[in-house]
């Protein structure tokens, strides 16, 4: 048993499910059409981009009379995947589920959403081609696609080239090492002022694992052990240590914690990494000249970089009251005219090649496509557990930076923890 099917069980002996089922929307108020599609997040703070996807979703109604799009959205987004398995558990999850990348697993291992090939295959007026193929195969099983993507961001390396100018420091090439990177941030640090901010956040720094030659999981996903602690990772999370403790390149956790300001945005580090959604604080950063920001590959010894790819697409629910109409919004949501609005905000690439070469006006927007063929995604599209391996590895990461434990012992430690818990699903 799975579980979060045990979570289920446990709900439903209380009684919980019966009342939700009991609450279902019922898809139809008087004779308009209810449309329910699923995502996470509030109600909106009434800024550009949430007025945009109001006009959007309007925009739908008005070319199908009748038709009442509900959007349901739940705050946080792992409580948006816990109670969308429990309207699953009762048929009463939404038409349209939103579903991102570091969780997909849980939705389609567990046949909470369906096959869209049939709806692809009879749609002449759909083409799979359109998206890129790496972020389509995010949601792929076998010939199977269980969701059409909206839009992605790998995580890049960010620096500040008015920063390096000040310092007069050679910009990152696109092929530079770990060494290139370190005598870089030695270079970019004096007094207050640091060459690198590290965050503690297994989805962001996953990637120097991988550009180290290692992984958190065997192929298959089953197993840590003699993965996370491989001789590469402890390599690695060593590496990432000494930029704290020996380079002193980066600040370390307490200082960026008592600080209360991200150190990237007030010209305090020279680089970070993180994802494209970064594009819209740095432009509303008032320290930050953003024609001066750039981004570069992560640094990588084996001459071929990798990043990972953070992805949000939409499916369609297995008991959706409404399943053509549910394919037609997201026909629509992911169509050319409206990739095009909605991609006006910069939050993300979208999912299509035709929009996104368009966007990409600038130099730093045309170095993310480059970026984008060296992408794969999270292990929460391929493991439904894989919240345990981010949980233990954030514990791990934390204990070898606040606490001074060792890597390797660490590693070991949280590989073993995280099989014995894979042991008991």
């Amino acid at each position: 048993m799975k579980a979060w099917q045990w979570s289920l069980r446990t709900i439903a002996i209380g009684g919980c499910i019966a009342a939700l089922a009991g609450c279902g929307e019922e898809g139809v108020l008087g004779t308009t059409v209810v449309l329910r599609v699923g995502n996470w997040g509030g109600a909106g703070d009434d800024n550009e981009f949430d007025r945009t996807l109001a006009s959007i979703y309007r925009q739908f109604e008005r070319e199908n009379p009748g038709v009442k799009i509900m959007i349901e959205g739940v705050p946080d987004s792992q409580d948006y995947v816990r109670k969308t398995l429990l309207a699953y558990v009762a048929n009463a999850e939404p038409d349209v589920i939103a579903i991102d990348a570091s969780s997909s697993a849980i939705f389609i291992d567990n046949h909470i959403v369906r096959d869209l090939m049939p709806f692809v295959e009879a749609d002449p007026d759909f083409n799979l081609s359109d998206y890129y193929p790496n972020v389509v195969d995010i949601t792929r099983r076998g010939e199977a696609i269980h969701a059409i993507p909206m839009d992605f961001t790998p995580m890049v390396l960010y620096y500040n080239k008015a920063v390096f100018d000040k310092m007069q420091v050679p910009y990152p090439n696109w092929n530079w090492t770990r060494a290139d990177f370190v005598e870089t941030a030695k270079k970019l640090t004096k007094g207050e002022q640091f060459g690198f901010q590290f965050d503690s956040w297994m989805p962001g720094w996953i990637v120097w694992l991988w550009n180290g030659g290692g992984d958190v999981l065997s192929p298959d996903g089953k197993k840590a052990a003699g993965f996370l602690d491989s001789p590469d990772n402890i390599s690695s999370v060593n590496f990432l240590r000494d930029l704290i403790v020996e380079a002193k390149v980066a600040p370390n956790l307490s200082q960026v914690a008592a600080s209360g300001v991200n150190y990237f945005e007030n010209n305090l580090t020279a680089m970070q990494i993180s994802g494209h959604w970064s594009m819209v604080t740095l432009k509303a950063a008032k320290a930050i000249d953003l024609s001066k920001i750039d981004i570069a590959p992560i640094p990588n010894d084996q001459g071929d970089p990798k990043t990972v790819m953070y992805e949000m697409g939409y499916g369609i629910g297995k008991h959706a009251q409404h399943p053509d109409l549910a394919w037609k919004f997201i026909k629509y949501m992911t169509s050319y005219r409206v990739q095009s609005r909605y991609h006006t905000t910069g939050i993300a690439i979208s999912a299509r090649r035709d929009v996104s070469r368009e966007k990409a006006t600038t130099e730093i927007e045309k170095k993310f496509l480059k970026i984008i063929p060296t992408a794969r995604g999270p292990w929460g599209s391929k493991v439904e557990s894989y919240d345990i391996v981010e949980q233990l590895g954030q514990k791990m990461m934390d204990g070898v930076l606040k606490n001074g434990e060792d890597p390797a012992s660490s590693l070991k430690s949280a590989a073993h923890e995280i099989d014995r818990e894979f042991s008991k699903l």
